[in-house]
């Protein structure tokens, strides 16, 4: 049977912008929107942030938190919305439930076109600062971390899955560039403190030393407490240009991705070939 890599092709993707919250329900509901825009907009993928379902004490996560591989009802909802609307989701930060009493993995899921499970990866970066503005986050006290890197098959190729701290670790995409992918997944909750001074830098960044479109979902706004997202969900192209960006409130970026794009500038400025460390054929 011939691979779905055989037969890729210019693809419209689109990033979502949400501002979630502690209800699940009112979280999902914005997440259809978004899924109604994109695929009004002819859309075939549409990347959903970390935490789209649930942002709020960590100590409430295990009770909303759901299993795989059949899920709950978040994951329900999710697989409807991409079966009834045909477009392929990704689903940036889902809470399911781990083999440790009281935590969980923050999950990145593809759900196919008929909302079939065909990817999953943990995070395995977790976020445990403390910010100069007395922001205090310890990501490992509720979640576990995960140990495997993951690519997810696309229309447009492969997609490397990644959320949020991720970001800050390159050698984490200069492995899913090994296995084969042409676009990074970047679904974020990137507090307004680092934002301001380092989304855009490093997506830019991730794309530019990878040559690889990056997809970057993300929470916007205030969510509970005095927790607060930057926002900027944006779709860059591997010379590292943003295509398109989400402005105030929630909303979605589209932009279409081109195969044909990553593999003329990776011939042009062949820098992954020029690798000492670890070189690559490609």
């Amino acid at each position: 049977m011939a691979s779905r890599m055989d037969h890729v092709r210019s693809t419209r993707v689109a990033v979502a912008q949400l501002t979630s919250g502690v209800e699940v329900e009112k979280n999902l509901d914005a997440v259809e929107r978004c899924v109604l825009r994109a695929a009004d907009q002819g859309a075939e993928v549409l990347v959903l942030p970390e935490c789209f379902a649930f942002l709020g004490p960590s100590e409430k996560m295990w009770a909303i938190a759901e299993s795989l591989p059949h899920g709950g009802p978040i994951l329900a909802r999710c697989a409807n919305l991409a079966r009834t609307h045909q477009l392929e989701m990704v689903l940036g930060g889902y809470w399911e439930r781990s083999s440790i009493e009281g935590k969980v993995h923050n999950a990145c899921i593809h759900l196919d076109r008929d909302g079939a499970v065909q990817s999953v990866y943990r995070k395995i970066h977790l976020f445990d600062v403390d910010l100069p503005d007395g922001t205090r986050l310890i990501e490992s006290a509720h979640v576990e971390a995960g140990q495997e890197v993951v690519v997810a098959e696309m229309p447009f190729g492969k997609l490397g899955l990644s959320i949020c701290y991720d970001l800050r670790f390159p050698e984490l995409y200069r492995e899913l560039v090994d296995r084969g992918a042409v676009a990074f997944a970047v679904p974020a909750a990137f507090t307004l403190t680092t934002g301001k001074d380092h989304w855009h830098v490093l997506l830019r960044s991730r794309a530019i030393e990878q040559q690889c479109y990056v997809l970057a979902a993300a929470q916007t706004g205030s969510h509970f407490g005095s927790r607060v997202s930057y926002g900027h969900a944006l779709i860059a192209d591997p010379w590292g240009t943003v295509l398109a960006q989400c402005g105030e409130g929630e909303g979605i970026a589209v932009a279409a991705l081109e195969p044909d794009v990553v593999g003329s500038i990776r011939n042009a400025l062949p820098s992954l070939k020029h690798r000492k460390m670890r070189p690559i054929d490609l």
